[in-house]
């Protein structure tokens, strides 16, 4: 009998579930094929070993995706003819189907790991009640991207009760209600089990909660018109205030200092793909560099995400306009801009430090100065560069963390979940149904957010919905998040979200390059005579493109072609299912 992909990627990992070699730090495991399950979690540092490699290997495959999904589908990234920008993603689409997939095996490996360190006899309970606990995390974690997602999805307990079964090509959908509650309950498990403080990089009670309260806040606009469900609003607010009064956690002084390989395990990162710069066993790194930055931008000749970059739309946000405002006459008071985006004019201290730093039109046009030589040219038609997700070459990461990078392999840290997005759910979720806020403590998260970010901004007395929706696309962009956004406010706020969606400016601009290189070259910002040098027309806006074919229908992407056909009952409708009496941990 045939098994749908999304399950063989799940059921698969009833063994042992470790297919590895060692890495740095905590993320520290056994040697393939030198233990089994009789053999391994027998002492306490093995359970942290059996238990480490869910913070990478599962998840590369929707590494590679997330942003397609959470930026270009959002409207925060163009990515030229994808499917993502324009909205005619289906069940084919490679990074779909791997993303898909590498989203239940997360789910696979949790569930094992689960039970292996629920029947080992060696460790102490404490340490195995740890490890469990993250376990529950990460699957909550992969089913929060899955529900939000596609929508409906089967619920996997636990794989070696669905193989014992002999029933997995007959799972059904499940009422999304359902798989909230079932993410919920699997939390309040987590929360049992993990402690109040761990090691450095690791999940622990406060950072489940984070997470806790941050389904909360998805979950209750579900199934309601116009207001959101009161009793999860209330829930996402205590859960989320009670990290921020208890846990001991900060926000980092500074926002670029976030996202640098110093600080892979800072306070303010509360969840994480925690990965390695090895390629053995390949999946266990960040590739993301690759795929974001523009030709040359490392020494391995391995990136080419030059033409793709923030948004016209993004830009926007920040009060960019890369056409009519010259780099040195550009106003940038929100630090997050050049965190976010690169634009001509600027410059970075903390890449390629050993070469004074990086200055960005010098490496598009001076390109025997950076790495494998830069492009020659802008590349990206929107005028930006990414900036997150990037490490810098060699020496960078041999700096911060006394490792060197691969061909397509880094040390970076994936922040998924941080201290200024609970900052922000708080101050929503006490806002909640109301047109504006006054709240003190409400006030207080927020201003703490965009006070960091806009140092001489005069912290606001008052906070609307669309204050804090615009907060939060300014603070995560380009870190895979908007798209989820957007899916939750469509939960009950359908034709708003639709409305924002299409009126977007996902087109590029023509003849930057010869724009960019003038100015480079003669410090002068003038289009006309930019054009003359360049032998091309006058830069410009594209608004040829039409805006994105947005219904009720796309806030959920389609399931795998492949599976859908080999079982059915993913093309029907979902069951109800009470998870509380049918589950349990």
């Amino acid at each position: 009998m045939k098994i749908p992909n999304y399950l063989k990627y799940s059921l698969f990992a009833v063994g042992l579930g470790l297919s590895l070699t060692s890495c740095e730090d905590f993320l520290n495991r056994p040697a393939e094929d030198n233990y089994n399950v009789d053999t391994f979690y027998t002492t306490d540092e093995q359970c942290y070993m059996g238990v480490n490699y869910l913070y990478n290997s599962p998840w590369y495959d929707f590494q590679r995706g997330f942003i397609k999904m959470g930026e270009v589908l959002s409207g925060n990234m163009y990515m030229g003819s994808s499917p993502y920008l324009d909205f005619s993603l289906n069940g084919t689409d490679t990074d779909l189907v791997n993303m898909s997939y590498s989203l239940w095996a997360v789910i696979g490996h949790a569930n094992t790991v689960y039970r292996n360190l629920g029947n080992a006899s060696g460790p102490s309970d404490e340490v195995k009640a740890i490890c469990q606990g993250e376990c529950l995390t990460w699957k909550a974690m992969a089913y929060f991207y899955l529900v939000r997602s596609f929508g409906e999805v089967p619920i996997i307990h636990d794989n070696a009760d669905e193989i014992a079964s002999g029933t997995y090509n007959d799972k059904y959908k499940v009422e999304r209600a359902d798989v909230y509650e079932y993410i919920v309950m699997t939390l309040e498990k987590a929360l049992e089990l993990l402690p109040k403080s761990a090691q450095k990089g690791r999940i622990d009670y406060y950072c489940a909660e984070a997470l806790l309260a941050k389904v909360y806040l998805t979950r209750s606009g579900l199934g309601q018109t116009g207001t959101r469900n009161q009793a999860d609003l209330d829930m996402a607010a205590k859960l989320a205030k009670d990290v921020i009064d208890n846990s001991g956690r900060h926000l980092l002084a500074s926002y670029s200092d976030v996202f640098r390989l110093s600080n892979n395990e800072s306070e303010e990162s509360l969840i994480a793909w925690r990965w390695s710069a090895s390629r053995q066993p390949w999946t266990q790194q960040n590739t993301l560099q690759s795929d974001l930055a523009p030709v040359g931008f490392d020494e391995f000749g391995d990136c080419w995400g030059g033409y793709n970059g923030p948004s016209v739309d993004l830009q926007d946000a920040f009060g960019v306009d890369v056409i009519k405002t010259a780099p040195n006459a550009r106003l940038d008071v929100d630090t997050r801009r050049k965190a976010t985006m690169m634009l001509p004019g600027d410059k970075y201290e903390y890449f390629w430090t050993d070469k004074g730093g990086f200055d960005v039109l010098r490496f598009c046009y001076e390109p025997d100065d950076y790495g494998k030589g830069g492009p020659g040219e802008w590349q990206c038609p929107t005028g930006a560069y990414n900036v997150k997700n990037l490490y810098g070459n060699t020496y960078d990461h041999l700096q911060a963390l006394g490792t060197s990078p691969d061909n397509m392999a880094n040390g970076l840290a994936t922040h998924i979940l941080r201290l200024s997005d609970l900052y922000l759910i708080y101050a929503e979720a006490v806002l909640g149904n109301q047109s504006s806020t006054t709240d003190a403590s409400a006030l207080e998260a927020f201003n703490a957010v965009r006070s960091r970010a806009i140092p001489s901004a005069t912290p606001l007395t008052s906070i609307t919905f669309q204050d804090v929706w615009k907060e939060r696309r300014l603070e995560l962009a380009g870190e895979g998040d908007r798209w989820y956004d957007y899916v939750r406010r469509s939960y009950y706020d359908m034709d708003a979200t639709i409305a924002e969606i299409t009126s977007q400016r996902r087109n590029s601009y023509w003849n930057l390059n010869a724009l960019y290189k003038y100015y480079y070259e003669t410090g002068v910002w003038d289009i006309s005579k930019a054009a003359e040098a360049g032998d091309s027309n006058e830069a410009g806006y594209d608004d040829q493109t039409a805006a994105p074919r947005v219904t009720a229908s796309s806030f959920t992407i389609p399931f795998p072609t492949e599976d859908a056909v080999i079982n059915p009952h993913l093309l029907e409708d979902a069951i109800h299912v009470d998870v509380r009496s049918e589950y349990s941990y």
